[in-house]
């Protein structure tokens, strides 16, 4: 029995190996790993295609968080509002600018920040909103956007598992004041290896995102502050462009294979994942929800089909946080998800009757999926 995975990365090779093969080998044979050609174009190319003005391609998704709020002025003392049902790069940047992450529940149906719950978080030091576009769905940004110019804060898209995906026509990423973009293998747009991006329409910004992602310094020997190391090197950009090119079409096949899942699941006991009218999804995950979630995997498991948890223990609830405020609050929505979540196996190469073998399988669940 062929086993089914939850992400299909060598499948995804062998459709497109002549040209990645192609751009790793052009890269070696000009010895050009750092900077060059290749990142340029890739940073021209990712912006055009996020519909803004710049981008920044740096060492991977986290920095990008990091060095945004940096680049804003966000730091000791500052507080950023976003939500605990993430992966924990997104409060992690927080606290490396020194910042104070502050938790406000998701969602029941999407899943995503409730923005009716963002205004009771706000304080003086309130700086600026991680709106994290969670599962390749984006969230409700203008509600968002609203809040934040009443009270001028920052927004800034995780757009992590996100990439081509829209709110009202809008790409994700041209919407907020930035956008931070991850680019690990397992993405919709994914790297060999770590890589990263900040995307923006505030070409000031951005020129400081770049200073502070290469050691402080825009030219070579000139320093204008303590920067890091975090560039994006050019073996990733050359084989993300070449990925770049399919992206809407593997986006699309994504959006396929949901409403497969949507058409064959619904109805049952497993609860779907709901979708704004206002949002056109890109499905990074599939996440379904169910009571037994232990007793579902272990069937689809039986079956030789790969599922995954994304995420078990909510971000307020980790040991990371035991010791701050943060674990106090009370995050029901957050806490109810997180203990019922489940992801099916996505990605474009997914066969019909791959699709139809997973659900058959999920049929044969004592809790009925």
């Amino acid at each position: 029995m062929q086993k089914i995975p939850l992400v299909g990365l060598y499948d995804q090779y062998q459709v497109i190996k002549p040209e990645i093969d192609e751009a790793i080998e052009s890269i070696i044979s000009r010895s050009a790993f750092i900077g060059g050609e290749d990142v340029r174009k890739f940073e021209e190319e990712f912006a055009a295609y996020c519909e803004a003005k710049a981008c920044v391609g740096v060492g991977n998704g986290t920095d990008a968080l990091y060095l945004t709020l940096r680049a804003m002025g966000i730091g000791q003392g500052d507080e950023v509002i976003t939500v605990a049902h993430t992966f924990i790069a997104t409060s992690e940047a927080i606290s490396m600018a020194g910042a104070r992450p502050v938790f406000v529940d998701i969602r029941e149906d999407t899943m995503l920040m409730d923005p009716a719950l963002i205004e009771q978080a706000i304080t003086p030091r309130t700086k600026a909103i991680i709106a994290v576009h969670l599962y390749g769905q984006p969230c409700d940004m203008d509600a968002i956007m609203l809040i934040a110019e009443r009270h001028g804060l920052k927004v800034i898209e995780d757009a992590a598992q996100a990439h081509g995906a829209r709110w009202r026509g809008r790409r994700v990423g041209s919407i907020g004041d930035a956008a931070c973009f991850s680019f690990y293998p397992g993405k919709n747009l994914g790297a060999f290896g770590d890589a990263g991006a900040v995307v923006s329409n505030d070409l000031e910004l951005m020129e400081r995102v770049r200073m502070v992602a290469n050691h402080g310094r825009l030219e070579k020997y000139t320093h204008k502050m303590e920067g890091v190391n975090s560039r994006l090197d050019a073996m990733q950009a050359a084989i993300l462009r070449v990925k770049l090119r399919h992206l809407d079409e593997w986006n699309e096949s994504r959006r396929r294979h949901a409403d497969f899942y949507f058409e064959s699941l619904s109805g049952g006991d497993m609860q779907m994942p709901g979708v704004s009218e206002h949002a056109e999804p890109v499905w990074h995950l599939f996440v379904v929800r169910v009571a037994d979630r232990d007793t579902l995997q272990s069937t689809l498991k039986n079956e030789g089909i790969a599922t995954g948890v994304h995420y078990p223990v909510p971000l307020h609830q980790q040991p990371a946080y035991e010791n701050s405020d943060q674990s106090k609050n009370a995050l029901p929505v957050t806490e109810r998800v997180a203990a019922t979540v489940v992801s099916l196996p996505m990605y474009p190469e997914l066969t019909d009757s791959q699709l139809e073998r997973i659900v058959n399988a999920m049929s044969l669940s004592p809790v009925n999926a």
